[in-house]
C-alpha cells in the first residue's frame, strides 16, 4: 500500500491573518491547496481587515512566530516556504534566524502596503528586512511600489524594472520578478536571473475589480510550484496564469476592492463535469423517449446548458452537443458527446435568460406548430413571444443579435422568465420554439411532458 502523507509537496506561509478572507494565510492557504500543496502557517500577525482597508494590527510575539516555525519544520518538514507581512524589525530578525537555521528555500513577497493603502511593515522595518530577508529569498517578488522601497528606483517602464530587478540581485536575492501590474499598457512581469537574460512574462488586462489578494496568490503559487518541483521559469509561468484565472472568476464582494478566488480554476473544473453529467443525463432521457422525434424542426435540436453564473463569460461557457440532435427512424440520437462551445444558437438563447434569472441555465430548441405550442401550454407551461418581423434596422444588420433581443423582448413582456420562448419566424428564418429551464434534465422533462400531451392528442379515438 502506498502512504497517503510520503509525497505530499509542503509549503509554509510566514504572513499576517486578513479578516475579509482576501490575502494574507487565509489567500495562502487556498493557493496551496488548489495547487496540490498542504499548507503550513507562521502566524505573523492578525489584521481586522475588509475590502476597504486595514482597520487595526495585532503583532504576534516574535518569539512565537518563530516557534511556529520551528513546530511545523521540526516534524512535519516544509519543501519552500514563503513570506509575506512580516511587520515589525523583531519579528524580522526571528523568521530570518529561523531560515538560516532551517535552511529554508524563501519565496519573499516583500508586503509593506495593502492594496487600500494600509501599512503592513512598519517604517523602521524596512532597513531590517532589507539587510536580513533579501539575502535569503530563492525568490523575490515585488511590486512597482515595492521595487522602488528596497532599490530607490522609479519603475515606470520595462527598462526600468530590470533595473530594479538587478539592483535586488545585487542585494542577494537569488531571483527577481518584478511584477509589472500597474505599469501603463500591457502588464509585463520581468524575471531577473543572475547570469541570465532578464525574461519577460506577457499578460492582458482584466476587466475585473476584484484584485484583493493578488500578491500574496502570485507569491504563494510560485512557493506551490517550486514545492512540487517546477524550475524557477516554469513556476512563475504556471503561477501567472494562475493568478490571472483567480482574478477572472476573483469576488465582487464588499464597498472596496474585491478579493481573488484561487480556488477558481478547482471550482470551474468541478463546474464542468457536473453540466457535462447532467447533459448526459438529460441525452438518456431523450434517446430512450418515443414521443420526442416528431419535435425535431429543420434545422434540428440541440440541448445546451452553461456554467454557474459567477464563472459564465461567454458562449464557450455553455455546453450543447457539436452536430446537434437527429431524428433517426423515429428515435432522437445525439451527433457527438457534449462539448463546451459548440452551440452558438442555443448558447446565445440561455446567456440572454441568464441576464434576467441566473438560475435558468438551459434551453432546448424544438419545431414549431401551433399544435406544439398548444401542447406546451396544455402542458402547464408559460409561453412568450417575440415577433423578429419587428427586429430593429440596428439589431438585424448586425450578426448575432436578433436572439439575445428576441429573448429580451419575450421575457419583458412576460414580466420573467418563461419556460416557453417562441417565434414564428421571418423570410429565411425558420419558426422555433425554445424550452427553457434550470439544468438540462429539467428542460428535457418538459420536452417530455409536451411530447406525452401530443402523443395522448394522436391516440385519442375520433367521435
Amino acid at each position: 500500500m502506498f502512504s497517503h502523507g510520503s509525497r505530499i509537496p509542503k509549503a509554509l506561509t510566514i504572513a499576517g491573518s486578513d479578516s475579509g478572507g482576501g490575502a494574507g494565510i487565509e489567500a495562502d492557504l487556498k493557493t496551496f491547496s488548489a495547487l496540490g500543496v498542504h499548507g503550513l502557517v507562521a502566524l505573523t500577525a492578525v489584521t481586522a481587515q475588509n475590502t476597504m482597508g486595514v482597520a487595526a494590527t495585532h503583532p504576534i510575539p516574535p518569539e512565537m512566530v518563530s516557534s511556529q516555525i520551528e513546530a511545523v519544520v521540526s516534524d512535519i518538514g516544509v519543501d519552500v516556504a514563503k513570506t509575506g507581512m512580516l511587520y515589525s524589525s523583531r519579528i524580522i530578525e526571528e523568521v530570518a534566524k529561523s531560515a538560516e537555521k532551517n535552511k529554508l528555500r524563501l519565496v519573499v513577497d516583500p508586503v509593506m502596503v495593502s492594496k487600500a493603502g494600509s501599512p503592513l511593515l512598519q517604517p523602521d522595518a524596512v532597513e531590517t528586512f532589507k539587510s536580513l530577508i533579501i539575502p535569503l529569498a530563492e525568490v523575490l517578488t515585488p511590486n512597482l511600489d515595492e521595487a522602488f522601497a528596497i532599490t530607490g528606483i522609479k519603475v515606470n517602464d520595462l527598462e526600468s524594472s530590470i533595473a530594479a530587478g538587478n539592483r535586488m540581485l545585487e542585494m542577494g536575492a537569488q531571483n527577481v520578478v518584478v511584477k509589472g501590474g500597474h505599469l501603463e499598457g500591457d502588464p509585463i512581469d520581468v524575471l531577473c536571473q543572475k547570469g541570465k537574460p532578464p525574461k519577460k512574462y506577457g499578460g492582458k488586462r482584466l476587466p475585473c475589480k476584484a484584485t484583493h489578494g493578488t500578491g500574496c496568490t502570485f507569491s504563494a503559487a510560485i512557493a506551490a510550484h517550486l514545492a512540487k518541483g517546477y524550475p524557477i521559469e516554469k513556476s512563475v509561468s504556471l503561477s501567472k496564469a494562475f493568478v490571472e484565472a483567480a482574478i477572472l472568476y476573483g469576488y465582487d464582494i464588499g464597498k472596496g476592492v474585491g478579493p481573488v478566488n484561487p480556488l477558481g480554476t478547482l471550482q470551474i473544473d468541478a463546474a464542468r463535469l457536473s453540466v457535462i453529467e447532467r447533459m448526459n443525463d438529460a441525452i438518456y432521457l431523450l434517446e430512450r423517449t418515443d414521443s420526442l422525434h416528431s419535435m425535431s424542426p429543420e434545422c434540428q435540436i440541440n440541448l445546451g446548458m452553461a456554467l454557474p453564473a459567477h464563472f459564465v463569460r461567454d458562449i464557450d461557457d455553455v455546453c450543447a452537443i457539436p452536430g446537434r440532435i437527429f431524428n433517426v427512424a423515429g428515435k432522437l440520437k445525439v451527433a457527438a458527446c457534449p462539448a463546451f462551445g459548440a452551440s452558438k444558437h442555443v448558447a446565445k438563447v440561455i446567456l440572454s435568460a441568464m441576464a434576467f434569472d441566473e438560475s435558468v441555465r438551459s434551453c432546448m430548441n424544438i419545431k414549431f406548430s401551433n399544435e406544439i405550442l398548444e401542447a406546451c401550454r396544455e402542458a402547464g407551461l408559460t409561453t412568450s413571444s417575440y415577433d423578429r418581423r419587428l427586429e430593429p434596422p440596428n439589431v438585424k444588420s448586425k450578426e448575432g443579435e436578433s436572439i439575445p433581443w428576441g429573448v429580451r423582448e419575450a421575457i419583458l413582456s412576460f414580466g420573467k422568465v418563461p419556460d416557453i420562448i417562441y417565434h414564428e419566424g421571418d423570410i429565411g428564418k425558420e419558426p422555433m420554439i425554445n424550452i427553457l429551464g434550470k439544468d438540462a434534465v429539467e428542460v428535457v422533462a418538459k420536452a417530455i411532458r409536451i411530447g406525452l400531451v401530443l402523443d395522448s392528442k394522436a391516440n385519442k379515438p375520433t367521435q
